[in-house]
């Protein structure tokens, strides 16, 4: 078998089969196939695709090119949840504490921002003395004892994914829809859940701009977990403007809290009780997800879900006073109110914008290697269908004093780009926009 011969077959629009899958991809591992033809495979896949036999194959070979995790210790079907990221998306910080305060065990390997869209844990780690550094032993050990732990990927774990998406940033093919398939679920998988829900964005946010896009995504991942035999299903939500309110990593945490004290935005509550619902369902502690949204509500309510957020805190040696004293939390220094200059309504907000706006006061990473400030960041406080008036603050910035002026005037200027004010009064947009199950659902 030679690389060349498989990446000739590929070129031509053929199928590529288990072993001829499992030899290029060891190879690349092990470096007795070069960068170069990884690379024209990675391009052959781009504009051949694959089907969906070849998607499940590529999957199991990349979780085969390194360790697994078993989560068997802990009792329970066990429910990971992925977000493919978007502006805002502080759904694992609520989600994590509310599903386990319903029964189901939560064991959520997350990772770091980069760009515009933030990361779980460096949301996290604005709480003071939190750590994300868990062993897997720890790991298992928190959510048997507690219910409940984030922490970030640890060990070997899928290698050939890492390899390869670094691969894919230099060679344009980062949107290939297999390759990107392929990259979630096998680090989902190998990462132990029993079953996945997905949240699939879509709009100007997100990664994937267009719906259909999204919804190719979401067929094919569902397709691969059920063929790798975990119930798998997906959620297509839009991101044409930012979730919720705050966009920033201790922003967002006190945004959290909020929602878990019941006091968040509704957008961001109800796309949580949406995926708990699913997260429930597939655990089992709800017949339908419908039920499922009953049950977290009502952990809301009562306080369960705050309380289980305060024990996750405590439990990864944070500061889990931060929970009613949300001062606590990193604060910057300085603030600037961007306000509106005409009357009228907000027919349209920019995600992508808000999100590179709290990227250069600091709360983003441009680099991998970028220095990340807790503190910083933005809330948007007009979304689509409000009203405006000329002096009506629509986005107030939280930026530190020794943040350059000429940054903070560009992040202003984006917000203020960000906002399409029309004369007409719009519908607020529609949050979730598909379901995708099993079997062609």
């Amino acid at each position: 078998m030679r690389a060349y011969d498989l990446i000739l077959k590929k070129r031509n629009g053929y199928e590529l089969d288990k072993a001829e899958l499992d030899y290029f991809i060891s190879g690349y591992v092990d470096g007795s196939i070069p960068d170069y033809q990884m690379a024209a495979l990675s391009m052959a896949i781009y504009f051949r695709g694959m089907t969906e036999e070849e998607a499940l194959i590529l999957t199991e070979a990349m979780i085969n090119s390194g360790d697994t995790i078993s989560l068997a210790e802990i009792p329970g079907i066990k429910v990971d949840k992925h977000s493919t990221g978007g502006v805002g998306d502080t759904t694992t910080l609520v989600l994590a504490p509310l599903v386990a305060a319903a029964g189901a065990p939560v064991a959520k390997l997350s990772g770091r921002g980069l760009g515009h869209t933030g990361g779980t844990l460096d949301k996290l780690e604005s709480i003071p003395g939190f750590t994300v550094d868990l062993t897997i032993t720890e790991l298992i050990r928190a959510v048997r004892d507690v219910g409940v732990a984030v922490a970030g990927q640890t060990g070997n774990l899928v290698p050939a994914d890492k390899m390869l998406y670094a691969l894919r940033d230099v060679t344009a093919t980062v949107d290939s829809l297999p390759l990107i398939a392929g990259s979630i679920m096998s680090k989902k998988i190998a990462a132990g859940a029993d079953a996945l829900v997905l949240d699939v964005k879509s709009g100007d946010g997100a990664f994937l701009k267009d719906l259909s896009q999204a919804r190719k995504l979401a067929r094919m991942m569902v397709d691969i977990g059920n063929g790798a035999g975990r119930e798998t299903v997906a959620i297509v939500t839009a991101m044409d403007q930012p979730l919720g309110r705050a966009v920033g990593n201790a922003l967002e945490v006190e945004e959290a809290i909020l929602t878990l004290r019941g006091e968040g935005p509704p957008d961001l509550e109800d796309l949580c009780l949406v995926l708990g619902g699913w997260m429930l369902k597939l655990a089992g502690k709800a017949a339908e997800y419908d039920e499922g949204k009953v049950i977290l509500k009502k952990c809301i309510e009562n306080g369960s879900a705050l309380h289980k957020f305060k024990t996750l805190i405590r439990s990864q040696r944070g500061n889990d006073k931060v929970v009613e004293n949300l001062s606590l939390l990193p604060r910057a220094e300085e603030r600037l109110e961007v306000k509106s200059e005409c009357s009228g309504y907000v027919a349209g907000l920019q995600a992508e914008k808000i999100g590179i706006a709290a990227m250069t006061l600091g709360a983003g990473r441009i680099t991998k290697d970028s220095l990340i400030d807790p503190a910083v960041g933005l809330t948007v406080e007009k979304k689509i269908g409000d009203k405006v008036e000329p002096g009506v603050t629509l986005a107030v910035l939280y930026f530190k004093k020794a943040t350059g002026p000429d940054l903070v005037q560009h992040a202003a200027e984006l917000v203020k780009a960000a906002y399409n004010i029309g004369n007409s009064k719009v519908d607020e947009p529609t949050l979730i926009l598909d379901f995708i199950e099993g079997d062609g659902k």
